[in-house]
C-alpha cells in the first residue's frame, strides 16, 4: 500500500521497502526538487543517494523480506531535507568505513559503494535509532547548482 501527504515544503511517501517500489521514491524525489527550485545537479545527486539508502533498506536492512518506509522530503532554509524511516534491524550507515576506491571499478566484486555514493552526494547524513525499533536516516542537500566536489 502506499500513502503520499502534501503540504507546501513537505511531502510523505509510505511503500513496501521492495525494490520494485523504488520508481516511486526517486519520482518523489524529483517531484519535490523541481518544485523547490533545485538545480538539476542537486537533484541528480539526492536521487542517486536515496535510491541507495532505500535500497540498502530493503535488501540489507529487511534482507528482501516484508517492511515498510517512510520517506519524507522538505524543504528548510536553503536545503532538501530527505528522511527515511524503517522498522529494519538498527544499522547506522555513518559508522561504515570507506571504501578501497584504489582498486579498479572492473576488479572489484558488485555492491558495498552504496553509502559511499550517499556521502559524495548530501552535504550531510544523520542516523538515529527509530522509537520502538528501526532507523531514521536523513540526508540533506543544498540548493547550490555546484556538484558538492566543487563546493
Amino acid at each position: 500500500m502506499t500513502t503520499e501527504v502534501t503540504t507546501e515544503t513537505r511531502r510523505h511517501l509510505s511503500v513496501p521497502a521492495d525494490l520494485d517500489r523504488l520508481a516511486e521514491i526517486r519520482t518523489l524525489v524529483r517531484e519535490v526538487a523541481t518544485s523547490y527550485g533545485a538545480p538539476e545537479v542537486c537533484m541528480d545527486e539526492l536521487v542517486q543517494a536515496v535510491d541507495e539508502a532505500a535500497t540498502n533498506v530493503a535488501v540489507h536492512g529487511y534482507r528482501g523480506g516484508p517492511g515498510d518506509l517512510d520517506v519524507t522530503v522538505e524543504l528548510v532554509g536553503d536545503r532538501i531535507v530527505i528522511t527515511l524511516e524503517d522498522a529494519a534491524p538498527p544499522f547506522d550507515p555513518t559508522l561504515a568505513p570507506e571504501p578501497d576506491v584504489s582498486t579498479a571499478p572492473e576488479s572489484r566484486k558488485p555492491g558495498g559503494m552504496g553509502i559511499h555514493l550517499m556521502r559524495l552526494a548530501t552535504d550531510s547524513i544523520t542516523h538515529s535509532p527509530r522509537p520502538g525499533g528501526g532507523n531514521i536516516l536523513t540526508l540533506e542537500r543544498r540548493l547550490d547548482p555546484r556538484p558538492k566536489e566543487d563546493r
